[in-house]
């Protein structure tokens, strides 16, 4: 079954090349979206696993020598399963989740190759001001969502809370500031873990069993119809010709 728009398209050449070629996009164009899952739950458990490991490390339940295998699974676990989940959410037009959760996979990959490159218990100056900076960025990155998603922009105040500390201990070495930095990760941990569980059930079960507090725009693309997740689709990127 086409529509009149696909009719026009399709069966209205002659009246197309009549008109010296020019037509409106309406009648040349069709934007096709493909459903997806959601990799918000994937998001949300993998730095959930990555804030539990570093935490140990950072209150010392774990001996030093420990940082090498942390470096590992950060690499081999966290940072992959981060970037995808981030790709992904670019892919379903969610822009918001996509550059926190690729941020969190870049942070997190350097700072396994930084740990991995200094002996245990080592401290890097330059890892400091990194995450001093990028702790700034997501507080910039969070204020898009405190409207929407005040569940995300809580989870990335205070991951920019926990970067902000890391970076001071790095630079001048506060044994207080390194445990306050571990402690920190303890609410994101429990904010991943029911974040993740919320949005799986949400995806899984097609309805909202545990609240994530959605607002606006937000809310509006759960409880919309279709017509109004596609009412502006023409001026999203990859669709309008410029960014």
């Amino acid at each position: 079954m086409t529509d009149g728009r696909a009719g026009r398209a399709g069966g209205g050449g002659d009246a197309h090349a009549a008109g010296g070629g020019r037509g409106s996009p309406d009648d040349l164009v069709r934007v096709m979206l493909r459903p997806i899952a959601s990799s918000a739950p994937l998001a949300f458990f993998a730095f959930g696993v990555g804030t539990v490991l570093y935490t140990a490390l950072q209150l010392q339940w774990v001996p030093l020598a420990q940082a090498e295998p942390l470096t590992v699974i950060l690499l081999a676990f966290v940072a992959p399963l981060e970037i995808i989940t981030g790709l992904i959410a670019f892919a379903a037009r969610d822009g918001g989740l996509a550059t926190i959760m690729l941020m969190f996979g870049a942070v997190w990959t350097s700072i396994a190759i930084t740990m991995r490159l200094s002996p245990p218990g080592g401290r890097s100056a330059m890892l400091g001001i990194f995450l001093l900076t990028v702790a700034a960025m997501l507080v910039a990155m969070s204020s898009a969502s405190a409207r929407t998603r005040p569940l995300l922009f809580v989870l990335a105040l205070l991951a920019a809370t926990r970067f902000t500390l890391s970076g001071v201990y790095e630079i001048n070495g506060s044994t207080a500031v390194e445990h306050a930095s571990g402690w920190v990760g303890i609410p994101i941990v429990a904010i991943a873990l029911y974040a993740g569980t919320a949005f799986l059930l949400e995806d899984t079960m097609r309805r909202t069993v545990l609240p994530v507090a959605r607002r606006r725009t937000a809310r509006t693309a759960i409880e919309g119809d279709l017509s109004q997740q596609v009412q502006r689709v023409t001026q999203e990127a990859g669709v309008r010709q410029q960014l």
